[in-house]
């Protein structure tokens, strides 16, 4: 099963906002398929249409803001439909007690009921903190237990491996879910000493994680999500890619 790669722009941000154009264009010439962006648009969808179109990539989700409140999940819709985005990714949620969290997950179900008619669908991208027990229940399982299967589990390997937590585990209690993945490196110790490995040099199981996705993950991408600043973003963008192709 060949799943398409995209890259999330938060890898190459600051390029990005130099010169979007061109950091697209160095994104496709890498191989990539696609990328997802995040955060609110600074540009109008037209804009955002002509980067797609000019550099032949798919738009393959967008970590948009602010998508549970109603005000925010109506600009995501309309925004989104005229780029051709049909996937919007909620980034964080506070997980302050079980209570909180099951009202959160109550939430999500509410936004994919409003979505589906528009033909889009909502996810939740996972963070360290998502795995730490809160009223001693782990945050993201009472998530995904009290979400419809409609609502995408985008887990992040490293974040969620810097949470403590075993992601093949998560996976396998969850199939079917992970229409998106963040495919992150990391290695225990990273930000104690600085040095932040590429994809095929740390500690991620990468085959494992590969094989269920295309067994039973029902992955539609993998996008592809190095958290390393200036100046070398787009070198390890394309080193992530080829790391992780050497596993495919």
């Amino acid at each position: 099963m060949n799943i398409p790669i995209g890259l999330q722009l938060y890898s190459v941000r600051a390029a990005f906002q130099e010169n979007p154009l061109a950091t697209l264009q160095a994104v496709k010439k890498m191989g990539y398929e696609g990328v997802e962006f995040f955060g609110a648009p600074k540009y109008c969808a037209e804009f955002y249409v002509g980067l797609l179109k000019e550099t032949g990539l798919t738009c393959c989700g967008w970590l948009w803001s602010n998508v549970l409140d109603p005000a925010g999940l109506e600009a995501g819709i309309s925004f989104n439909k005229a780029i051709g985005n049909y996937t919007l990714i909620c980034g964080s949620v506070k997980h302050e007690s079980l209570a909180g969290i099951k009202a959160n997950a109550k939430r999500f179900n509410e936004v994919a009921d409003i979505l589906a008619p528009h033909g889009m669908r909502i996810g939740y991208h996972s963070h360290k903190g998502d795995h730490p027990l809160v009223d001693g229940v782990s945050p993201w399982d009472v998530l995904m237990d009290n979400t419809d299967e409609r609502v995408i589990m985008q887990l992040d390997t490293g974040n969620s491996m810097d949470g403590g937590a075993d992601i093949l585990d998560i996976l396998n209690r969850y199939p079917g879910r992970c229409q998106t993945i963040h495919m992150k490196p990391y290695r225990e110790g990273q930000y104690v000493t600085g040095i932040r490995p590429v994809i095929g040099e740390d500690d991620c199981p990468w085959r494992e994680v590969i094989d269920f996705c295309r067994t039973k993950g029902r992955t539609e991408w993998f996008i592809v999500e190095y958290g390393n600043t200036e100046p070398n973003a787009l070198e390890t963008a394309e080193q992530c890619l080829r790391g992780l192709q050497s596993f495919l």
